[in-house]
């Protein structure tokens, strides 16, 4: 009641000493506590009553200072908090007031201060600042502000920041550049950046800059900048700045300005189509445009100067938005996208529902008594870890199969004969092994990695040194004689792998280099690739200790972003040639003096081109997806030729999303060959002085067709090799190959135990390339051809995982190989929930893309997560497949307890799930909601809470159960909609690392990825003894289990328990130093008016007598502080005197004389 009275009061009282009281009463009382007291008088209607005296005080002759002084500083803090301020300011015509105040102060220091800070709060309005400039006020504000000189720095800096907000206006800025303020701005920046030696005017250099940054926000004013050699001035400016950290703020200005204005080229490609193409079935396009990811917020298009001022909230409602609201389509609506007698054929696709058990007749009663016996013995180890014995007869898997469904996979009879081919020619040339170790005994002593090697578990050392002939046979991209199976293997390359099976210890748990290579001889790909990756053929160790994420060094973007300038503005030592190119093989420069070479033609690669800018820096372009031109974040490439200890720079410069968890510690992975046969095969985390930007770099509209325009970030890292002349791998993330999954679950098959393991391995269907897409049934055998036990065995819910249908996202095959791991093993926990549940699994959805180094289509050019409701049996045969089997589980009764698609996500840390819930996203869509009506089973959370008990890596509060609609066609929604599963999860999986738990503070690696999967597991099993009935014999066991995993785990709960109890507001701390990701942008640190704040405070204490330093502040460099004093004249406010300007006015400015640009 007391705000609108004194509104009131403020509108309608001409008392003098009415009004001052009322005043007084007013900055009392907005000058203590928080902004919620300005907020309530704004909302009581405190800015009209103000602009309202502001106006009845101006029409009084001549205007009363000791009434408008206070009113104009009530203004500005009011002004600021008010989001319509610039609205009501029009509405009350005010702004010819403001300008005509400003007009008539211009001889008074002090008024004219308390003016420009009125002005500048209502030009922060676009549309307000608009109309100001149209009136004239950038021609006013042009005679305040002066070159550099000592006397009268209030007024100067309130003029340049009141110019800067009027500057965010494009009219202004095109009017500012038509009178050729843009090179008087220049020069005026010169002008203060040379004088200022003490640093004591940071503000109004700053403020300079501010003007130049939203000036360039349009194309005129960046020609114009260009033209006026700003990018030279600025970038030799800066170069006297970096070394002080209390002149960031003009680093970081400049920085952005230069970045901006850097002059945009395309890319240097032909086109940035794919460099694979493949002839789809029908008359379909072969390129095909792709919807974005469940972590995806990426726009193809520049962004609006304007809109990014409020970009947290836009993207608030837009996700809001974003919401189902629709009730009806947010319920499970069974249907069928296919005719209902097509569904008959995935009848084949569950065996275990008819199968009669017969071999269980062959057991005696002896062994089952034994095995009844060793069951109930506690386990050493949850995984079986295949001995030299377990795997030297590979050819036994095909004469006992009971699991795999022989004949229905036509590659299978390559696979067994090359099998046998590679077996035969590992026993023959045994004599010339010894031959060999005699060449490489001359590098024993090569240096070894950066971790000790007394606590890492070590192979018999083999080192590799490029002289010897084999190693450049083995290793050269060029060798004819490789994996070709049309063209067979060459002999002595066969001798060449022979031995180093030999030297391979086979202790790489479920990894047998056999299988690989006869699985890779079957793999089909579109370049039909020659070579092996070694580290996907000699395999990989989880090194015996986590990876701490990356600590951001202060300033390491800006670094780059001014040394890729330095390009532009010093071009001389730049080589520019390119030394790889996927296109042109011919126009490749490999083996060059000095030079890297390069090579990522083998499965999963990607490295479209290599350019050596420096000696030691090289520019990288990536890949495309196949049969389109984008999706470009999966790398994977060989490197040679290095030499030791010397930093090397790689820029990946055609990356497309607009952040990365690059910037936020995550690092990327190498393999070093040398280490591996040194005893230590691992992917490493590696790089420094990482950091992800946008670049200059667009998409032309002959090179991207419809992408024209498109933008581009760069991905920047530097790497010291540990050995020189070595050959390393780098990745995005650890890879994990169609071949490594094929030949994974050839061992799985042959190390599980057949008489408690029920496995079948079909096809699910055959890729558009013609690979197999596996399908898995895993589950326990039955004790017993009892009825009983039939008919439990029969009886058991379905679980169904699924993976990797986003090539890109390898991580979440780590996580399916620990899940699977788990299921076979021989792990008392994995044996009961074997007897619970029957698992259906695909874990390779995407095979093609995989094979053929794509990030996140098929070859059909889509993203397959986004066909889910109409998926082509033609261009979707895995999803069309499995959406049937889902169907056909359905139509049975026995659709899936729990559905679960495993992904990566590129933007969040930790591991998480997303889920499905009508309430709560009507609830966040800000819907009532009757419980009357809309009922739901919260069951969905159950799984979510086990995990964020269990799994180290796993964080609930990271978790959604929001439905989208632009996630409607997921496979998460479709199978929840259309299925009837409550139970429907995406589960994401970061490439970074943990910000929460046992895991806080590193990046996650192999170990810790499969340790999820297993976890998983368990949490299931968790889940079916609080959710489900079970026979007293489960429970037993199960209270016995889980009561030793609960000793294992309550350390890992006790930690988690206090960093997991508040709910996360964000993924992570924003970057240390604030870089703006989007060129075209308005945003500057401004928003908060925190500055303006403490100007008025000060200024207020200083009209009021308290204390206030005379002369120049020294020692002083940023903050309002640093500004104190800095009035030379201490004239009374009935001073009429004119401003003594100890230079000319700008209006007089040479710099500033009006011309068009």
């Amino acid at each position: 009641m007391g705000a609108e009275l004194i509104a009131a009061v403020l509108q309608s009282s001409c008392d003098k000493d009415v009004l001052l009281n009322i005043l007084g009463v007013l900055t009392d009382l907005l000058s203590l506590g928080t902004g919620r007291r300005i907020h309530y008088v704004i909302s009581k209607g405190g800015s009209e009553a103000l602009l309202q005296a502001l106006i009845s005080a101006a029409r009084t002759e001549p205007p009363d200072p000791s009434i408008l002084l206070p009113l104009l500083r009530l203004l500005a803090r009011v002004g600021q908090k008010d989001r319509k301020f610039g609205i009501k300011v029009q509405k009350a015509e005010a702004t010819d007031v403001i300008l005509s105040l400003t007009r008539q102060n211009l001889g008074h220091h002090l008024n004219l201060t308390h003016c420009l800070w009125v002005l500048r709060v209502c030009a922060s309005n676009v549309a307000a600042g608009t109309t100001l400039g149209i009136n004239g006020a950038m021609e006013l504000l042009f005679k305040v502000i002066t070159p550099y000189s000592k006397q009268h720095i209030r007024t100067v800096r309130a003029a340049i920041e009141a110019l800067a907000a009027l500057l965010k206006s494009k009219s202004n800025s095109r009017q500012a550049v038509n009178r050729g303020y843009l090179g008087g701005l220049l020069r005026l920046y010169q002008d203060w950046h040379h004088n200022d030696v003490s640093n004591n005017y940071i503000y109004i250099r700053r403020g300079l800059l501010l003007c130049l940054k939203h000036i360039t926000n349009i194309q005129l004013g960046r020609e114009t900048f260009l033209g006026s050699r700003g990018m030279e001035i600025l970038f030799t400016s800066v170069q006297d700045c970096l070394s002080c950290k209390n002149l960031d703020p003009i680093v970081t200005t400049v920085t952005q300005i230069l970045r901006k204005c850097y002059p945009k080229e395309p890319l240097p490609l032909v086109t940035v189509r794919s460099s694979y193409s493949f002839p789809l079935p029908g008359n379909v396009k072969t390129e095909r445009p792709c919807m974005g990811s469940e972590d995806d917020n990426e726009s193809d298009s520049e962004e609006d100067m304007e809109k990014d001022l409020n970009k947290d909230d836009v993207e608030g409602k837009e996700e809001d938005y974003d919401l189902e609201t629709d009730v009806n389509k947010l319920r499970s609506r069974p249907g069928l996208d296919r005719p209902e007698e097509e569904l008959g054929q995935y009848e084949a696709m569950c065996p275990e529902l008819s199968h009669d058990f017969q071999e269980l007749d062959s057991e005696s009663e002896e062994e089952k008594k034994s095995e009844d016996r060793s069951a109930n013995l506690p386990s050493t180890s949850s995984h079986f870890i295949p001995s030299g014995n377990s795997v030297e007869d590979p050819n036994h898997r095909w004469r006992n199969q009971s699991g795999t469904e022989a004949g229905s996979d036509p590659q299978e009879k390559d696979f067994k004969a090359s099998l046998q081919s590679s077996i035969k020619k590992e026993k023959c040339s045994r004599s010339l092994i010894s031959e060999k170790r005699e060449i490489v005994e001359a590098v024993q002593n090569a240096n070894s990695y950066e971790e000790d090697p007394a606590k890492s578990h070590t192979f018999s050392p083999c080192p590799l040194p490029k002289e010897a002939p084999w190693y450049k046979k083995i290793f050269n991209p060029e060798c004819e004689a490789s994996i070709d199976p049309s063209s067979g293997v060459g002999s002595e390359t066969t001798e060449i792998m022979t031995d180093l099976l030999e030297e391979h210890q086979g202790n790489i748990p479920f990894h047998s280099p056999h299988f690989y290579i006869a699985r890779a001889k079957c793999t089909k790909s579109i370049p039909a690739y020659r070579d092996l990756a070694f580290p996907d053929f000699w395999g990989h160790q989880p090194p015996p200790h986590g990876t701490p994420m990356l600590d951001r060094h202060y300033g390491v973007q800006r670094d780059k972003v001014l040394d890729d300038v330095r390009r532009l503005i010093q071009p001389g030592d730049l080589i520019g040639r390119t030394v790889f190119d996927l296109d042109e093989p011919s126009h490749s420069s490999p083996g060059a003096p000095c030079c890297l070479t390069f090579f990522s033609k083998f499965e999963s690669g990607n490295l479209r081109k290599a350019i050596q800018v420096r000696e030691f820096e090289y520019d990288l372009i990536m890949n495309a997806d196949v049969n389109t031109n984008q999706h470009h974040q999966w790398f994977y490439f060989e490197v040679r030729g290095m030499k030791l200890a010397v930093p090397y720079r790689f820029n990946i410069i055609n990356c497309e999303k607009l952040n990365s968890q690059f910037n936020y510690g995550m690092q990327l992975v190498m393999y070093s060959v040398k280490e591996a046969l040194q005893g230590r095969p691992r992917w490493l985390r590696a790089g420094h002085d990482i950091s992800y930007y946008k670049n200059h770099y667009r998409c032309s509209a002959a090179a991207g067709g419809s992408l024209k325009g498109k933008c581009y970030y760069t991905l920047t890292f530097s790497i010291k090799f540990p050995h020189e002349d070595d050959v390393c791998y780098l990745a995005y993330h650890y890879p994990y190959t169609y071949s490594a999954m094929m030949s994974h679950l050839d061992v799985l098959e042959q190390s599980r135990n057949p008489k408690k393991v029920y496995w079948r391995q079909q096809a699910l269907c055959q890729t558009l390339r013609g690979n197999t897409c596996p399908l898995l049934t895993i589950t326990a055998m039955p004790e017993s051809k009892k009825s009983d036990d039939l008919e439990q065995f029969y009886s058991r819910p379905y679980v169904f995982l699924m993976a990797r249908v986003h090539p890109g996202e390898s991580n979440a095959s780590w996580v399916m190989k620990g899940t699977l791991e788990f299921l076979v093993s021989s792990d008392p926990i994995a044996d009961l929930l074997r007897k619970c549940f029957i698992f259906k699994i695909v874990p390779m959805l995407n095979p093609d893309g995989v094979i053929n180094g794509n990030h996140r289509c098929s070859l059909s050019g889509d993203d397959l997560n986004r066909q889910w409701l109409t998926p082509s049996s033609q261009l979707h045969p895995t999803i069309y497949h499995t959406k049937g089997l889902l169907y056909y589980l359905r139509s049975i009764g026995r659709a899936p307890l729990v559905f679960c698609d495993y992904h990566g996500h590129s933007q969040k840390k930790n591991v998480f799930l997303y889920g499905c819930s009508i309430k709560e996203t009507l609830w966040q869509a800000g819907c009532m909601v009757d419980t009357a009506v809309i009922t739901e089973d919260v069951g969905y959370r159950t799984l979510p809470k086990i995990l964020d008990k269990v799994a180290p890596a796993f964080v609930m509060n990271s978790c959604s159960f929001l439905v989208e609609k632009s996630r409607e066609s997921t496979a998460r929604v479709v199978v929840w909609q259309e299925m009837g599963v409550l139970r429907s999860y995406t589960m994401e999986s970061t490439y970074c690392g943990c910000s929460h738990g046992l895991y806080k503070g590193l990046q996650l690696g192999t170990q810790e990825l499969e340790e999820m999967g297993s976890k998983f597991c368990l949490a299931l099993l968790i889940l079916h003894l609080k959710s489900f009935p079970c026979s007293k014999k489960v429970m037993a066991q199960a209270a016995l289990l889980l009561d030793l995993e609960e000793e294992i785990t309550i350390t890992d709960r006790a930690q988690r328990r206090y960093s997991n109890s508040s709910l996360e507001t964000e993924d992570e701390p924003p970057c240390a130093e604030e870089i703006d990701y989007n060129t075209d942008s308005c945003s500057d640190g401004e928003g908060d008016f925190s500055e303006l704040d403490q100007e008025i405070q000060e200024c207020l204490s200083w009209v009021e007598g308290e204390a206030e330093d005379e002369g120049e502040t020294t020692g002083q460099t940023c903050g309002s502080k640093a500004l104190r004093g800095l009035y030379i004249s201490n004239q009374p406010a009935s001073s009429n005197t004119a401003l003594p300007l100890s230079s000319a006015p700008l209006g007089a400015y040479s710099g500033f004389e009006s011309s068009p640009a």
